[in-house]
C-alpha cells in the first residue's frame, strides 16, 4: 500500500475517459488499496484511479470512517427526477467547493474486486458522491457541472491560492 501522487487540474488527464477494467487480480486489488490511502492522506472521501494517473474505471469511497466501498465499473442505472443541491469539490483541486445541482437518488451497477456484479441504491451524500466519481471516470471533471461564469470564479479562487 502506498501514497500515490494525485494528478491535479487542470491536467488534461482529468478529462480522459478511464477505460473498463478486465483483470480482477492481485493489482486490481493493490490498487484500491492504493487509492485508499492515497484519499485518506488528500483527505478526501472518494477517489478514482484517474485521480492518480490510471485509467480505469475504479473508485473507492469512504463517507463513515472505516467503511470502505470499492466499485469496478461503475454506471449509474437510474436516477430520481428530485435534484439536490450539495458542496462538491476534488482531490485534484484542494481548497475549492462549489454548490452542484444532482439527482437527489441514483442505482449504480458495478463489479467488486473479484469481478462479481452488485447493484446499489444510494440518497443523498452518497448518491451525490457515486455521481460525481462516476463523472470523473467518464472524463467529465466537477467544474463541468457549473455555469461559465461559475467555473471562471472557481478558477480564480484556485489559482489565487497558488494552486493552478
Amino acid at each position: 500500500m502506498a501514497i500515490r501522487p494525485i494528478i491535479r487540474f487542470p491536467d488534461s488527464l482529468l478529462r480522459r475517459a478511464a477505460e473498463p477494467v478486465t483483470r480482477f487480480d492481485t493489482d486490481l486489488k493493490a490498487l484500491a488499496d492504493d487509492l485508499l490511502d492515497t484519499m485518506r492522506a488528500a483527505p478526501g472521501v472518494g477517489i478514482t484511479a484517474p485521480h492518480v494517473g490510471v485509467a480505469l474505471r475504479l473508485v473507492v469511497l469512504e463517507l463513515t470512517p472505516g467503511e470502505v466501498g470499492v466499485y469496478v465499473n461503475p454506471e449509474r442505472v437510474a436516477a430520481s427526477k428530485e435534484m439536490l443541491r450539495h458542496s462538491e469539490g476534488s482531490v485534484s483541486m484542494p481548497g475549492i467547493t462549489e454548490e452542484i445541482e444532482r439527482p437527489a437518488r441514483v442505482t449504480i451497477r458495478y463489479r467488486d474486486l473479484d469481478g462479481a456484479e452488485r447493484s446499489e441504491e444510494a440518497e443523498g451524500f452518497r448518491a451525490i458522491c457515486h455521481q460525481h466519481e462516476i463523472d470523473q471516470l467518464d472524463g467529465i471533471f466537477w467544474l463541468d457541472r457549473l455555469s461559465r461564469l461559475k467555473r471562471e470564479r472557481v478558477v480564480a479562487r484556485y489559482r489565487k491560492l497558488g494552486r493552478g
